[in-house]
């Protein structure tokens, strides 16, 4: 689902839920001739069921979705403030070693931002620039060990390697978020409750021998929003609701201006 167009899924969507009102309109009123008042009231109250079912499902996708949202944002910011700590304690080591680090935080940096402008659909290039990032931290990590093994003080040299090691677990927490989705088995199961009570909606007002008002096709066309911007924010990449990358960027200009 998550290569899928959201407007796509969306359209799909709204035209399963249109249809299943008129299909259940149209059996409620074959039966409305045979229906007595239990019957409109048993129907009544499970409708009242299912779409109280559908709040819960709507808004426990939606909350997980945000939650999931809040994390990539926070995970960009654990890792542009590891680089910087990295990029600050690299001044503590003796030449050559503090020019090649300051080299390769930078070049590392524009890796990581790079990455981060490709959407997960883009899996060639965005393989090609995760492995990049990870070449260039292992030969930081390299340095780090050279300089620790030249000088172990451990305020100069272990400060840094620390920086780095904190640096190394941000770029694998960030990418991890990032593959952390809504599982599609709650979306699945979602989706066809939406129909389900649309079909149950168009069937209550067949009953009563009338057609669904305004108001139900209002109620359907917000629920589509709502699925819309449930998986727009559950693709952190795409779409109008998209990851900031503001302190990666902020930390180049730095690196850039030093």
């Amino acid at each position: 689902m998550y290569s899928e167009s959201i407007v796509l899924i969306g359209a799909s969507l709204l035209g399963a839920m249109v249809v299943s009102i008129e299909v259940g309109t149209r059996m409620g009123k074959r039966r409305a001739e045979r229906a007595n008042d239990a019957a409109r009231t048993q129907t009544g109250a499970i409708q009242g069921s299912i779409l109280g079912m559908l709040a819960l499902l709507l808004g426990f996708t939606f909350s997980m979705a945000l939650g999931r949202n809040d994390a990539r944002a926070a995970a960009i910011v654990d890792e542009a403030n590891a680089i910087g700590t990295a990029q600050l304690r690299a001044d503590l080591l003796a030449e050559p070693y503090a020019g090649q680090a300051r080299q390769l935080l930078q070049a590392y940096t524009q890796a990581r931002i790079r990455a981060g402008e490709l959407t997960l659909k883009q899996e060639t290039k965005r393989g090609n620039l995760l492995d990049e990032a990870s070449q260039v931290g292992a030969e930081i990590w390299a340095l780090a060990v050279a300089a620790g093994q030249e000088d172990p003080n451990p305020v100069r040299s272990g400060l840094f390697i620390q920086a780095v090691n904190e640096m190394l677990d941000s770029f694998a927490s960030r990418d991890a978020a990032l593959d952390r989705h809504v599982p599609e088995p709650a979306l699945f199961l979602l989706l066809i409750t939406f129909v389900v009570a649309a079909g149950l909606l168009g069937y209550t007002s067949g009953l009563d021998r009338n057609r669904p008002t305004f108001a139900a096709y209002a109620m359907v066309g917000l629920i589509v929003l709502l699925v819309m911007l449930t998986l727009d924010l559950d693709r952190p990449r795409r779409g109008l609701v998209q990851v900031d990358q503001a302190p990666l960027q902020a930390l180049q200009t730095r690196e850039q201006r030093g």
